[in-house]
């Protein structure tokens, strides 16, 4: 493995706690912050809305090379979560989680750039899964370590540690990321011209509304697994590590299908797995086991569809528009995040905290992401180098 890939998953590492670390120790920071569960949601939404925000941050430096962008993301990564570790009231962590979202979708966008340019042309899905390994992996590992942290220690401790990560990688990626060029300068208008066809509008339509429809129950899957599923909240870091190993086995599942066939139809297939997901989350009644197997499920899903999905976006915006296509895979990600969020929220105060609605709330966003994926797939992913691309195995 190239060494500047283990640097990029190590940022993608940081980033990826970051974002889900929330979602094991909501109930620790609510009580911290005295306020309830669905107003905790905010401190998700507000990351989701950063890292929207945040990819603007492509547009004004197009003319600077990849590495010293990914050095300025790393650096903002340890101002976030530092500020976030150190915050007192619900205010100042909500501000805190923005900032610590700023760098997000940039950092995706311009890390899949150098991932796909430094690998074989039969090797790109493949590079770019590792670089997402690192987000799945902060799943398995980062996620599951910061709920410890919160239920033996603090939950101030996990955003500390994730600073101080991101301080490392700093180290990492100034010794081993390569010196690339800035992508091909085709003004501020023209990062945007891709956004004119109609393909990459039904990708990023396909994004925001299969992740709004997997975080309306992801958001608040540690009191469903507790409430519906019966487990104590000591289990829950094991289970985080179960969600999280999901993860990375649908991450580099997807890429490895993702270099053999169509981009679109992998996504699509992804998408169809998370939404059959919510649905049994729903109709099957809570239980330990059942519980744990849909955790796994649903994780699976939610991450399969991240390696084709960012590459479709890379591609679309060749000739400038690169880092902003990679980008705006996470900031529809991250809106769809906030949206379901809240949705997910909103469920559970109509339903009296029946943690079963958000999943039912869910499933309909998640079957159109993946309608609207095969409907790429079949219309504008006709002609594709999925034959180039296929192996010739002997026998």
């Amino acid at each position: 493995m190239k060494k500047s890939l283990i640097a990029l998953a190590a940022g993608a590492f940081a980033l990826g706690a970051a974002e889900f670390v929330m979602m094991g120790i909501l109930p620790q920071t609510a009580q911290a912050m005295n306020v309830s569960i669905p107003q905790a949601g905010r401190f998700i939404s507000a990351y989701a809305i950063g890292v929207c925000v945040g990819a603007l941050m492509l547009v004004f430096g197009r003319k600077t090379p990849p590495k010293r962008l990914i050095i300025l993301f790393l650096a903002l990564i340890v101002i976030g979560n530092g500020c976030s570790a150190l915050s007192t009231s619900a205010i100042a962590l909500t501000m805190s989680r923005f900032i610590a979202g700023l760098p997000h979708g940039a950092f995706f966008g311009t890390a899949a750039y150098i991932a796909k340019s430094t690998a074989r042309p039969d090797k790109q899905a493949q590079a770019v899964a590792v670089t997402i390994t690192g987000q799945t992996l902060a799943n398995m590992l980062g996620v599951p370590g910061g709920t410890l942290l919160a239920e033996y220690l603090s939950w101030r401790a996990a955003f500390a540690f994730l600073a101080v990560w991101g301080a490392a990688t700093i180290l990492l990626s100034l010794r081993w990321l390569p010196n690339l060029p800035p992508v091909p300068d085709s003004g501020l208008r023209g990062q945007f011209h891709f956004l004119k066809r109609r393909g990459p509008w039904v990708i990023l339509l396909a994004v925001f509304t299969g992740n709004a429809g997997l975080f309306c129950w992801w958001s608040y899957v540690s009191p469903w697994l507790t409430q519906a599923g019966g487990w104590s909240s000591s289990a829950l870091s094991a289970l985080m590590v179960l969600a999280g190993f999901g993860m990375v086995v649908g991450g580099l599942a997807g890429g490895a299908l993702c270099d053999r066939w169509r981009h679109a139809g992998t996504a699509a297939l992804g998408q169809t797995i998370s939404f059959l997901g919510l649905v049994a989350i729903f109709l099957i009644p809570g239980s330990k086991l059942g519980s744990a197997i849909l955790t796994f499920w649903v994780a699976f899903g939610l991450f399969f569809v991240s390696t084709p999905q960012q590459i479709l976006m890379v591609d679309a915006g060749q000739g400038g528009g690169e880092l902003i296509g990679g980008a705006t895979i996470q900031v529809a990600f991250n809106l769809g995040n906030a949206v379901g969020s809240m949705l997910g929220g909103a469920a559970l105060s109509a339903t009296g905290m029946d943690y079963r609605f958000p999943a039912l709330t869910g499933a309909p966003l998640a079957l159109a992401a993946a309608l609207l994926l095969l409907f790429y797939s079949h219309r504008l992913e006709t002609k594709t180098d999925a034959v180039d691309r296929l192996q010739v195995v002997k026998v």
